[in-house]
């Protein structure tokens, strides 16, 4: 049997031992809540997704978010999907658990995001393409696209050569070197060609596949398009890495690429300009990778609710080989 004091005594111990053990159990919820995450000290979070780094023109693209979202004070949580959907639909899902504050990303593809974009919106999380668009119906589930006419690039890459072959006689034999299947700049710029091409019967698309974009691919596809095809007058690749590719295949079929071949590119990144400025190119339709500062602007204002435009082009012209010497020696990318 305990005397009184004694009892006292341990009522007392009891009670400082329930105090200390709620403070810890307290201090171990707060935890549990943050995880790593330091407190909120008010500064924008962007996740962005790239497409990959299959090119040039993506490595300064992503060069450019990077270094803009850390002029803009922007904390980026940044994910290369390696040019595939499924990793760029679960990079989103972790931007929306990580309860970033926007979302932005350059579709793989134009289809199937219907269902990730919902769920970012019904988090209440913005999310801005960039460079790419969706085909989704529903326009809602994105604040805005930020990029290039693509199908004006395609139209401007046809006119050229309607122009460079008005007085040509008999047919002129035209490859296409196409970018990735299925997404909106192989769509678009295939369309627009098309389109400038479409009045002029003699100017010929004989052979059409997709290089994805890359150098490999270009030159495989372009050797491909040699062996098939013995008379080749132009060839238009969607992208300046395919192009390049594409003068290695031509170069080693023992023709000279710019005069046996004419080629037409799309970007205007700083190898392409070479090439066209040492002849090797014809023309190139510029397509600029420098969104960074547009964007972090952007993620700005639709964190505060404000309106924004659906539809953001970027302003960009055409090269001739006198206009890239002109050009080479200031240009950023």
């Amino acid at each position: 049997m305990l005397t009184m004091g004694k009892a006292i005594t341990r009522r007392r111990a009891v009670a400082v031992l329930t105090a200390t053990l709620l403070a810890t159990g307290l201090a171990a919820c707060g935890n549990s809540d943050t995880g790593d995450k330091p407190a909120d000290d008010g500064k924008l979070t962007l996740g962005f997704s790239q497409v990959g780094a299959e090119s040039g023109w993506r490595t300064a693209n992503t060069n450019s978010i990077k270094e803009s979202a850390t002029a803009a004070g922007i904390e980026l949580k940044f994910d290369d999907a390696q040019g595939k959907q499924e990793n760029q639909i679960t990079a989103i899902r972790n931007y929306i658990q990580q309860k970033v504050d926007v979302i932005a990303f350059s579709p793989v593809v134009e289809s199937g995001w219907d269902t990730v974009l919902k769920e970012a919106k019904d988090a209440g999380i913005p999310v801005i393409l960039t460079d790419r668009s969706v085909d989704s119906a529903d326009k809602s589930l994105y604040k805005t696209f930020i990029g290039s006419d693509f199908v004006k690039e395609g139209k401007l890459s046809g006119e050229w050569l309607v122009n460079e072959t008005k007085s040509a006689t008999g047919t002129v034999n035209i490859v296409e070197l196409q970018g990735t299947t299925g997404s909106a700049p192989a769509n678009d710029r295939k369309k627009g060609f098309a389109e400038a091409i479409a009045a002029n019967p003699n100017l010929k698309v004989i052979a059409s596949q997709t290089g994805d974009f890359t150098r490999a691919g270009g030159k495989a596809v372009m050797e491909q398009f040699l062996k098939a095809n013995p008379k080749i007058d132009v060839l238009f690749a969607h992208n300046d890495d395919m192009g390049l590719g594409a003068l290695e295949a031509i170069t080693a079929a023992g023709k000279v690429p710019g005069k046996d071949i004419k080629i037409i590119t799309i970007d205007a990144v700083k190898d392409g300009m070479q090439a066209l400025a040492d002849g090797k190119f014809n023309f190139i339709a510029e397509c600029s990778p420098l969104l960074g500062p547009q964007l972090m602007d952007l993620v700005k204002k639709v964190s505060k609710g404000e309106t924004i435009p659906q539809r953001i082009e970027t302003e960009e012209g055409t090269f001739t080989p006198e206009q890239a010497k002109a050009a080479l020696p200031t240009r950023k990318y």
